[in-house]
């Protein structure tokens, strides 16, 4: 047993990381956009939306914390707030990308629609990708990498010079 909880995980490369990301992220998208539905028969959608967001950010915060980033361990609250905040800032630039189009175009397609959604969220899931990898799960990397025993720290030569001769010598360090 001493030895399972002694071993490391070491964190997924990054395109090992963004595959595992867009795994989880599509699946709990998927789910969440099949429970907003059927959810939104019993209560008012904004509601459920907002239930459901909540709810599936904290999962897959969970999942890439534990999966995607190989952490393998479970998510902070730090982490969870830092998530959701990127989780907030891809809502709202999907947000922004659909009222400019509404804003340039007075009466959109579905297609059209769709096309720029889809790229703002593409754009925005890149954003979110970096964002956890490089911000929310960078802790964990860094840790397993200075808890690694195979890894010894590097040791900086220095040089002394001659000290002058007289009293000089005396507040040298030795």
């Amino acid at each position: 047993m001493a030895a399972v909880k002694n071993r490391q995980r070491t964190a997924p490369g990054a395109l090992t990381a963004f595959a595992r990301f867009v795994l989880c992220g599509g699946a709990v998208g998927l789910a969440s956009s099949l429970a907003v539905a059927a959810l939104a028969t019993r209560i008012p959608w904004g509601l459920a939306n907002a239930l459901i967001s909540t709810l599936s950010t904290l999962l897959a915060t969970e999942l890439h914390a534990r999966f995607s980033f190989g952490a393998g361990v479970r998510a902070t609250w730090r982490q969870h707030a830092q998530s959701a905040g990127s989780a907030a800032a891809a809502f709202a630039l999907t947000c922004a990308a659909m009222l400019a189009l509404h804003q340039l175009v007075a009466a959109p397609g579905a297609m059209l629609e769709q096309i720029v959604y889809l790229s703002a969220s593409a754009l925005a899931g890149l954003a979110r990708f970096a964002v956890l990898r490089l911000v929310v799960f960078a802790r964990n990397r860094s840790q397993s990498a200075a808890t690694d025993p195979t890894t010894r720290p590097v040791h900086t030569a220095v040089t002394q010079t001659a000290a002058p001769a007289g009293p000089a010598i005396l507040c040298r360090a030795a």
